[in-house]
């Protein structure tokens, strides 16, 4: 094998421009090979970002007045409101949303009609669902954090509450549980492996994938634990997995050999020190959290590769207005979508 592209490689903060304007939580971002972008948008849609720079907001006509939420219930606690996660592209062209506020999972249509799809499973409430992915036999992927309400307190609990399920021909259901705050999930090319991240307890697992979407040889992938919560990630081309450290505001990548780099640090390092030390006392409250985060992606949550080449990089985040952009020295990891 070559050389790893990011062995040698810095990225300069310099070179970081922005794309959207006015954007409201773009914590998901799912690039076309046109150069289009769909994003994640705390109105209860997706904003669609066209290659020119014009965007339309797609979304249901929302009659709750949002301004008698507080910023920590609706965007910290996440309750009360709409709040579009997690995004997957259908082949028809609608949206899957796993919707982190109403704990349910949706499909948004082009017109702004939405269809609940799922909110509860076993006859329960599912939870935060987090994110929901598809795969190359139709089948669509998701995670739920955790069913703790609010989801926040399950950062200081010892109870690994949560889990990843499949909707296919048979319904709905779980494949896989006691994970320790499921959130973003990938497939390695072949779709023989299906990756997760446990953000509260800081690590990256991995799943082998067998018959009837059936998951096993559950093992850790990376650092037993990473110096901060990861949230969202993406592989390159070369193997490498690039992986978000929300509220450190950290974006780092792990190594086929599973050595860790970092790519870009825009940590508040005295707040993010104060988020560690509760995080070990488990004393973590919404406030500390809500006041660790950086400047360029605030609460950085997700990275999308896109350009016709696959290199132009995007940085989702929670607290956002706009979406930092770079240039990548290797090519992301196609999603299905790029493939249909």
């Amino acid at each position: 094998m070559n050389e790893n592209p990011l062995k040698n490689w810095k990225l300069d903060r310099n070179d970081i421009s922005f794309v959207g304007q006015d954007l409201q939580r773009p914590e998901c971002i799912i690039a076309e090979p046109n150069g289009d972008l769909w994003v994640a948008d705390a109105r209860g849609g997706v904003m669609h970002i066209s290659k020119s720079g014009e965007q339309k907001l797609i979304a249901p006509i929302n009659d709750q007045n949002e301004d008698e939420i507080s910023f920590e219930d609706r965007y910290v606690k996440s309750q009360g409101a709409s709040l579009p996660n997690g995004l997957a592209k259908t082949q028809e062209g609608d949206f899957i949303i796993c919707n982190w506020g109403l704990d349910r999972i949706e499909k948004l249509k082009l017109n702004g009609e939405v269809e609940v799809l799922f909110d509860q499973l076993n006859g329960q409430p599912m939870g935060k669902t987090n994110f929901p992915l598809r795969d190359r036999q139709g089948r669509i992927w998701f995670t739920v954090t955790t069913t703790m309400q609010p989801w926040t307190e399950s950062i200081n609990s010892d109870q690994l509450d949560g889990y990843i399920g499949v909707i296919d021909e048979n319904g709905i259901r779980i494949v896989a549980d006691q994970l320790g705050g499921t959130n973003e999930i990938r497939f390695d090319d072949n779709e023989e492996w299906l990756y997760v991240v446990e953000s509260n307890v800081r690590r990256i697992s991995r799943f082998k994938v067998g018959e009837n979407a059936t998951l096993s040889q559950r093992e850790v992938y990376g650092p037993q634990e990473l110096e901060g919560f990861p949230d969202g990630f993406a592989f390159d081309v070369y193997g490498n997995l690039w992986v978000t450290l929300v509220m450190t505001d950290k974006l780092i990548a792990i190594t086929p050999e599973q050595e860790v780099i970092t790519i870009l640090d825009d940590c508040n390092h005295d707040a993010t020190q104060i988020l560690n030390e509760h995080y070990r006392a488990k004393t973590l409250t919404p406030s500390i959290m809500q006041a660790a985060h950086g400047t360029l992606a605030p609460w950085m949550a997700s990275i999308t590769f896109g350009g016709e080449d696959m290199q132009t990089v995007y940085l989702g985040s929670l607290q956002g207005t706009t979406i930092p952009t770079f240039r990548s020295p290797v090519a992301g990891q196609k999603l299905i979508h790029w493939m249909e």
